[in-house]
């Protein structure tokens, strides 16, 4: 079964492919990444749905069964590819939202790519409108860790976001908003006692469940 996973940040890739070893070993993934994607979602104006369903089209026309998309900056641009494709294609989060609105109570995101938070939250919001839930959301961006990603410093990246959680307090539930910020999962395990969840492991078991069910396998 082929799957591609589109990446807009090299450090994605290796969380998620980590997950599918776990969850779907048996998945043939390609990665495509387009770094200048995240460069260009600064600008929030920019419409970023073209180049999205280009990306998608050439995995479509490769063959793929599925397609992840792993940056959580592009939720709306996602949904408008996944109309126009006969295969399943997921947002990386909405896994993980589902999951932490069922369970309930107050939710914390940690996130590290600021212009990513409000697309996420209006996401989030939509899916507890959706299920009638109470659940709260409160997101947090980690300063300094996004810098430290990009200078190739994953150690300090995961400190800082470990840092930030465990600076909280009264929350159920702490969500790691993007698949690069996954890594700082045990770390942050170790500093608050709400459950961690984050969006590799998550998304994955999703686009499993729908591309066998959509392949009748």
């Amino acid at each position: 079964m082929k799957v591609y996973l589109i990446h807009a940040v090299m450090a994605a890739i290796d969380p998620v492919l980590a997950s599918l070893r776990e969850e779907w070993p048996e998945a043939e993934a390609y990665n495509l990444l387009d770094d200048s994607l995240e460069a260009d979602k600064a600008n929030l104006q920019a419409d970023m749905s073209p180049r999205l369903l280009e990306l998608a089209r050439y995995a479509r026309s490769n063959d793929a069964a599925g397609i992840l998309f792993t940056c959580s900056a592009f939720g709306e641009a996602i949904e408008k590819t996944a109309k126009a494709l006969d295969i399943p294609v997921l947002k990386p989060n909405e896994a993980m939202f589902y999951q932490a609105i069922e369970q309930g109570g107050r939710v914390a995101m940690l996130a590290t790519f600021e212009p990513a938070i409000e697309s996420m939250e209006r996401e989030f919001h939509s899916i507890k409108n959706a299920l009638s839930s109470e659940v709260t959301l409160k997101s947090f961006c980690v300063p300094g860790a996004r810098e430290a990603l990009k200078a190739g410093d994953n150690v300090r990246h995961d400190d800082l976001v470990a840092e930030m959680a465990a600076g909280l307090s009264g929350f159920d539930t702490v969500m790691l908003a993007h698949f690069s910020t996954a890594s700082a999962a045990r770390k942050v395990a170790k500093v608050t006692a709400a459950r961690i969840l984050t969006s590799p492991s998550t998304a994955v078991a999703s686009l499993r469940q729908r591309v066998t069910m959509q392949s009748g396998f």
